[in-house]
């Protein structure tokens, strides 16, 4: 059974996720007011110290600028932090960073590590130059670290990932068409060595077919629990 020990997770629907724990409150992949599965509650941004961001799409960081409007720092890829500079960001509300860096935020160790996906961002019109994808493992006070995979396909090197950082907990999306389906997570769960996945970026849109109860029929038998939650939902 999945025990967070004081952290509380909110899926805001498709890969947005609201983190809180000890006074402390950050947002990873901020896509909220457009998002056609974040219910009403969650559309508009609560304050947070952080918005961790894990490429340029926009279904990932539409919510950026205005949670940096309310005081949050906005973590990313170096170029990506360079592009909401040009939009007005201030820099001492950017950081940037790169794969295998660790930065401490909002409470959190935030390690940035490889995701298998396109990067492109759009900037007042124009397409622009965002880095690469990426993903986030968190470490927090109490032991507790917690992988968000970004949009990815399975890749070998997740096994790095276990072996470098031994995430309890992973956020994977499962829906296809852009990111692996549930086959092709369930072998990410048996690379990343985790016990607990929180399935996510599925159902959003008619592409995105994948469904929890699949990936808990590709995972039966493991050790690995599947906690699907519905958006706006808190895990406590």
């Amino acid at each position: 059974m999945l025990e967070l020990k004081g952290i509380q997770i909110t899926w805001c629907g498709h890969a947005c996720f609201r983190i809180e724990h000890g006074g402390q409150r950050l947002y990873i992949d901020p896509f909220l007011k457009d998002n056609p599965a974040c219910p009403a509650g969650e559309k508009t941004p609560k304050p947070a110290q952080a918005a961790l961001i894990t490429h340029g799409h926009f279904d990932h960081m539409a919510d950026a600028v205005t949670l940096a409007g309310q005081g949050a720092t906005l973590v990313g890829m170096f170029e990506l932090m360079q592009m909401f500079g040009e939009q007005g960001v201030a820099e001492k509300q950017r950081m940037g960073m790169n794969k295998g860096g660790t930065i401490e935020i909002a409470g959190v160790k935030a390690t940035m590590v490889h995701a298998l996906h396109s990067c492109g961002a759009v900037s007042n019109g124009k397409p622009v130059y965002a880095g690469e994808a990426a993903g986030y493992v968190l470490e927090f006070s109490n032991g507790t670290r917690l992988y968000h995979s970004g949009d990815t396909e399975v890749f070998g090197d997740m096994a790095l990932i276990r072996e470098l950082h031994q995430p309890q907990i992973a956020l994977l999306p499962i829906g296809g068409h852009f990111t692996m389906d549930p086959r092709r997570a369930a072998l990410a769960c048996k690379l990343l060595g985790v016990k607990h996945v929180i399935p996510m970026h599925f159902g959003t849109w008619p592409p995105l077919k994948g469904t929890p109860e699949e990936l808990k029929q590709q995972l039966e038998g493991s050790d690995c629990e599947v906690v699907a939650i519905q958006p706006g939902q808190t895990l406590r």
